[in-house]
């Protein structure tokens, strides 16, 4: 009989694997007796990646999920664990070192047993301090190998990454094939060399169903010596998400491994819980394109859990190059076609822009530059023409080192914009915050919370957890759910009635939205939704998204009378969940804002005028 391998379910990635929100809490507490009375999961993975995020998001308090959530797995000795994105914290974006440190002693007592961490650069320097941090909490320290394709990401590479990070005090290692297209034998491979030189260290692979290799890839880790397998279950295995725990558990014991049994009318009633939060608002969340495996995805290497907004995006640029291409009478362009360009170009993109791991957020990164790159050159404009500060962050080394090395004309373009490249210590570029949240938070008269959980959430994710104590995150996200309900039940007319128009009046233009049905209009409804045009050159929306005069709330939005200088900053489009920057392109005055933040904005819309 070969050796013992573990299982672990990977919850919470599950779901956001499949769609954008995770279950609320008193659901979760509902389904984990369930899952223990399975009895074959060493390991639940409750929490991390977007789970704290997305609580706040439809207004529920993270901390209070964690606790709850993980307290009865700690009652049965299974162990918990969470993703973190070690600079980025659990955000997108770089976290000062003084919250990170928090981070760990807010999880830890919350009930989180071991912490899963990855740069999406693979730079052990971020990484690092995350591995003393964890420790210094009580945690485990699982440090993460994030799994890519290509020449520079070899056997040797992963091999030399994984001892560096067990030289510095990492407990266990995570292979972490995040996009399903690492090759089953150079996985087997590297875990083999892994084990060759520290037989002690536990060895955890995860994986995405996506392009087709993973099940292959299960049985060739575990051959070289693997201990943990993340499995996935009905109904959300397969497609983006990952193999299903029968299906695994059934290959390894013919292979002759000892696998535990699982109690299937234990698995049956969560396979039925599951099923009944999706009935309840997760599944309005979760296209049905996500449950489908691709091997297209092999060429580009993308992640099967971005497929679903993927999809959303290319149907909103469909159009948008259709519209383009209507007005000059060229053929136009099927999504099969915009699809396999955008694959194409993710292929060109990448290795200029360094090979960076396609994992959060630097996978979103590549594809946006490809598609922004697809978009520019079908109106007959250049590559790189648009790309977004956050982007710029990751080319300029900010966000750690490029695996590989970035194109010349990408430093060329950087060079005449002014910009500076980095090679310092990324984390040097974000000085300690908490005193000042702490004095935010003393001021607003809230609570810092037991072990200082509320002033890690508020640090962590400043935003949305504002909007979460005002109570706006919870209105947002129940109207957001009753117009998700509704659309499911809409006429297919209702799609050909304008939502906006852009009108003229006495040489004047106007934006107003159009409304159906009965509805109570108020007093001044004949009024002009926006003040009048000004004088001065139009500031157009370069590309389709939504319209925001700031990113976050410490942002100061530019108003009329500003004045502003060539390059500074103007306002943002969001498109495929990534802010862009508009800049100004001349001296002058800001005489009008011509949209509302949140508002949707269609390519050369005025955004604004400068005189």
């Amino acid at each position: 009989m070969k050796k013992e391998i573990k299982f672990s379910l990977v919850f919470r990635d599950m779901w956001q694997s499949a769609g954008k929100y995770v279950p609320r809490v008193d659901q979760l507490v509902k389904v984990a007796p369930a899952i223990v009375e399975m009895g074959c999961f060493a390991r639940v993975e409750t929490n991390g990646g977007g789970f704290e995020q997305v609580n706040l998001l439809f207004g529920e308090n993270p901390n209070k999920a964690v606790r709850a959530w993980t307290k009865p797995f700690h009652e049965a000795g299974i162990q918990t664990h969470m993703l973190d994105r070690a600079l980025n914290g659990l955000r997108m974006s770089p976290v000062p070192a003084d919250v990170r440190k928090l981070f760990y002693k807010v999880k830890k007592v919350q009930g989180t047993d071991i912490t899963r961490t990855f740069c999406g650069l693979n730079d052990v320097r971020n990484i690092a301090p995350s591995i003393t941090y964890a420790k210094e909490a009580g945690m485990i320290s699982q440090c993460s190998l994030c799994i890519t394709h290509s020449p520079i990401h070899t056997v040797e590479y992963y091999t030399n990454m994984a001892l560096e990070l067990i030289k510095l005090g990492a407990d266990e290692i995570c292979i972490k094939d995040m996009a399903g297209i690492g090759r089953p034998v150079s996985l087997g491979k590297i875990v083999a060399n892994i084990k060759a030189a520290h037989p002690e260290i536990p060895i955890q692979y995860h994986s995405h169903a996506g392009p087709g290799f993973n099940m292959a890839s299960i049985l060739e880790v575990c051959e070289a010596g693997c201990d943990y397998i993340d499995v996935g279950m009905e109904p959300l295995s397969w497609g983006t998400g990952h193999a299903d725990l029968l299906s695994v558990q059934a290959m390894l014991k013919d292979a002759g491994f000892q696998v535990p049994e699982v109690n299937m009318e234990a698995y049956m009633k969560v396979r039925a819980l599951i099923q009944e939060f999706m009935d309840d608002f997760l599944g309005l969340y979760i296209s049905p394109k996500n449950r489908l495996m691709n091997s297209l995805l092999i060429g580009p290497g993308l992640p099967g859990g971005m497929m679903g907004s993927l999809m959303a995006d290319l149907e909103s640029n469909l159009e948008s190059i259709n519209k383009y291409k209507a007005k000059r009478n060229l053929p136009f362009m099927t999504q099969d076609q915009l699809l396999i360009k955008l694959f194409n170009e993710v292929a060109y993109v990448w290795p200029r822009v360094g090979y960076p791991p396609l994992v959060t957020p630097f996978s979103q990164y590549v594809k946006n530059l490809a598609m922004m790159n697809v978009i520019a050159m079908e109106k007959g404009k250049e590559r790189w023409g648009m790309i977004a500060d956050d982007i710029w962050d990751m080319l300029l080394g900010k966000a750690g080192k490029l695996p590989g090395t970035l194109a010349p004309e990408l430093v060329e373009k950087a060079e005449r914009e002014g910009r500076k490249f980095f090679t310092g210590n990324p984390q040097d570029n974000y000085p300690d915050a908490l005193d000042k949240y702490r004095k935010m938070m003393k001021e607003s008269k809230w609570d810092l919370g037991e072990d200082d959980e509320e002033l890690f959430e508020y640090a962590m994710h400043p935003a949305q957890y504002e909007a979460y104590k005002s109570g706006k995150a919870k209105e947002d996200f129940l109207a957001d759910v009753e117009k998700r309900k509704a659309e499911l039940n809409k006429s297919p007319l209702d799609d050909a009635k304008p939502k906006t128009l852009t009108v003229q009046v006495d040489g004047q233009a106007y934006r107003v939205t159009v409304a159906y049905g009965d509805i109570d209009l108020p007093a001044d409804a004949t009024a002009k939704v926006e003040a009048p045009v000004g004088e001065g050159q139009d500031v157009p929306a370069p590309l389709e998204g939504k319209f925001f005069l700031t990113k976050n709330a410490q942002e100061t939005p530019i108003k009329v009378g500003d004045k502003v200088k060539k390059g500074d900053l103007l306002c943002y489009i969001e498109a495929m969940k990534t802010y862009n920057a508009i800049r100004a392109d001349f001296d002058g005055t800001v005489t009008a804002i011509c949209a509302t933040s949140g508002d949707s904005v269609a390519e050369d819309d005025v955004l604004m005028k400068i005189g």
